[in-house]
């Protein structure tokens, strides 16, 4: 890919280039335009005074953003709503049911200790660990304590209230299905699944020293910020093929109507009970997914990357740029 020195330039000072993103969900073909015009617009004063000194180009299109963000607020109502269903029954299974006598997996729960005083307890594959204030026993809106498995600060609704947790959860989930479908319509019908995140011979070559630079926080810059390196296609691939289906699935395993309508196909993961543990364990894989794709969002620039998200544009420092 030519360096964004090495461009054509067009009447303004603008250059066009086809480039790929870095941080966020798909990168796309975008224009970039030296200060202090982008997209055939004047620069703010704050921009224009960087004249000569900055790069801008487009980075997300605005159906790449408007699908991120709607995957973001529904990520924030479908974990804590889901958190609210599972209080209902703070136990992980399994197998088809949980009434075979075997003892949970994971369990939340309450006891008195030695001083007749309650804690909160987890207890994961027979191992007990105190969980008081968190999980088991946490205080509730009234500052009172309260047995149940997740904090009333962790769910939605705060109180423990089953019905409109699966009121917000299932309403939300269909909304995150129906823009998955369109993400990957978008998706392929811009090429960009085939152009931006199947990793080519050289990404694979370069997987050792991309693990060496993200364990070292040393990330790309200039020319090499514009596109994925191996880690993130990989990551991204895996969320959007892996993660996210088998999300879904799972949590439609754990529908009677669905069990009925297709019998037997929840026994290929195991039973219901399965499907509900799988599908526990696939949520918190997404929370830390999330977490490791914020970190890298604050390490990389966390308003550079924000406002490209928000308004497409994306800033290089020319002297990144110089320097490829």
């Amino acid at each position: 890919m030519a360096g964004l020195v090495r461009t054509n330039r067009s009447a303004g000072g603008s250059a066009r280039l086809s480039t790929l993103g870095f941080a966020g969900f798909s990168p796309m073909v975008w224009t970039i335009a030296r200060a202090p015009k982008f997209g055939g617009c004047t620069m703010p004063p704050h921009d224009a005074a960087a004249r000569g000194q900055t790069f801008w180009y487009r980075r997300h299109a605005w159906p790449v953003r408007l699908m991120h963000w709607i995957n973001v607020l529904a990520f924030f109502v479908l974990l804590p709503s889901g958190l609210q269903i599972f209080n209902a029954h703070p136990a992980l299974y399994w197998g088809k049911s949980s009434y075979t006598g075997r003892p949970p997996i994971v369990h939340m729960g309450a006891r008195l200790d030695e001083q007749g005083k309650p804690v909160g307890v987890t207890r994961m594959f027979g191992h007990e660990f105190n969980t008081t204030g968190v999980l088991g026993l946490s205080s509730g809106m009234d500052g009172r304590s309260v047995q149940r498995g997740f904090p009333e600060w962790l769910t939605l609704p705060g109180q423990q209230w089953l019905a409109m947790g699966r009121r917000w959860h299932f309403f939300v989930a269909w909304v995150l299905v129906i823009n998955g479908f369109a993400y990957m319509a978008y998706t392929l019908a811009s090429r960009h699944l085939t152009r931006d995140l199947i990793p080519g011979r050289s990404d694979w070559r370069s997987i050792g020293r991309s693990i060496r630079d993200h364990l070292l926080l040393r990330h790309p810059r200039g020319e090499a910020a514009r596109r994925y390196n191996v880690l993130q296609k990989l990551a991204y691939l895996s969320v959007i093929f892996v993660l996210f289906p088998l999300l879904i699935l799972m949590g439609w395993a754990m529908s009677p109507g669905l069990d009925s309508l297709f019998a037997g196909w929840v026994d290929w993961f195991g039973g219901r009970q399965s499907a509900r543990t799988i599908h526990f364990v696939l949520a918190w894989a997404l929370v830390a997914f999330v977490f490791i794709h914020v970190l890298e969002v604050v390490v990389t620039g966390f308003w550079n990357n924000l406002r490209s998200m928000i308004t497409g544009r994306y800033r290089i420092p020319a002297d990144e740029v110089e320097h490829e």
